[in-house]
């Protein structure tokens, strides 16, 4: 089989499409046949050694996929061959096969397509998670979304408006905050025109945001602590602009808000049935058309390196999927 292998942490150029060997399921795994993955901005670090985990080199990147499983391993008895699902295996989904603990996989309904279910769990999970466990949204809140295009960010959009809040959306060009408002933004902040901090005090009359979705980190993070309502919920997402900001106490105590830690992948771990719940929800909206994953972009496993450049550019809009 095919796939994308790293042999060294650093530049994602290294990266090279080599012929692999299956590996066959041991006891509690099963092995899959890959449809399509789904392209993040951990798949970039984890590459560059960034990420908080670092598998043993060499090693495939890709964190999801969709698939339909082709052999099970003893002692697998929920997963049987022949069932489409999703696997969430950490790393090695950039490849034709992959083989991961049954642990890790789970059906996923007919209705929906290889190419939305590819690219769903890890962005629209981690902004159930984030509005809903970590920040109990409710229903009338502002919610301003911190790198609004992106993957987890348009998530974050419209998971927003499903809940019920306004939703104001901030990024870097007028041609990303367009794409946001066809997902549901309210109103939009384009960084190079006004401060993030005045802007959301002028489409909030003063009063700020309730929650603030922030997988940016850096300048932006220190600029939510100032334009942030009374009681508001600051969730830390990620720090896709390569700082991680520190933040200034006596701005927490002042603003009586609170700073929200969101570690998606283990949540997952420590919460399975919550997790399961939130999949169904998650499910059940896109189901009804109440979502709507927006694919910018499809590209062939050997066009890997493409897609993956197009994350390292901040070029990519909503999620970019390679099919197998």
């Amino acid at each position: 089989m095919k796939a994308l292998v790293c042999h060294q942490h650093g530049s994602i150029d290294q990266l090279a499409l080599e012929e692999v060997p299956s590996v066959a399921p041991g006891p509690g795994q099963v092995r899959i046949k890959v449809h399509a993955s789904g392209v993040n901005f951990p798949d970039l670090l984890i590459v560059q050694g960034k990420y908080q985990v670092k598998p043993t080199l060499p090693f495939t990147p890709g964190a999801e996929c969709v698939g339909t499983v082709i052999e099970v391993g003893d002692g697998v008895h929920r997963t049987k061959v022949g069932e489409r699902v999703i696997a969430l295996p950490a790393w090695g989904a950039f490849a034709e096969e992959l083989t991961v603990d049954a642990a890790r996989v789970m059906p996923v309904p007919a209705a929906i397509d290889d190419l939305v279910a590819a690219g769903l769990v890890l962005t629209y999970g981690t902004g159930h998670h984030a509005l809903v466990q970590r920040a109990a949204l409710a229903p009338g809140e502002t919610l301003l979304v911190l790198g609004a295009s992106g993957g987890v960010g348009l998530a974050a959009v419209e998971l927003g408006v499903r809940l019920g809040a306004r939703v104001i959306a901030a990024a870097s060009t007028k041609e990303k905050l367009a794409v946001c408002r066809e997902h549901g933004a309210s109103e939009t902040i384009c960084y190079g025109d006004t401060p993030l901090r005045d802007a959301v005090k002028e489409l909030t009359g003063g009063k700020g945001a309730d929650v603030i979705y922030d997988p940016v980190g850096g300048d932006l993070f220190d600029a939510s602590l100032r334009c942030i309502a009374w009681k508001g919920r600051l969730l830390v997402v990620g720090f896709a602009s390569g700082r991680i900001p520190q933040a200034p106490a006596n701005l927490a105590l002042i603003k009586g808000c609170a700073i929200v830690g969101v570690h998606w992948g283990v949540f997952v771990e420590r919460e399975p049935e919550v997790f399961a719940a939130n999949m169904r929800q998650l499910y059940s909206w896109v189901e009804r058309g109440e979502l709507r994953p927006y694919v910018s972009e499809t590209f062939p496993l050997a066009r890997g390196l493409d897609a993956l450049q197009r994350v390292e550019r901040r070029e990519v809009v909503g999620k970019i999927v390679l099919t197998m």
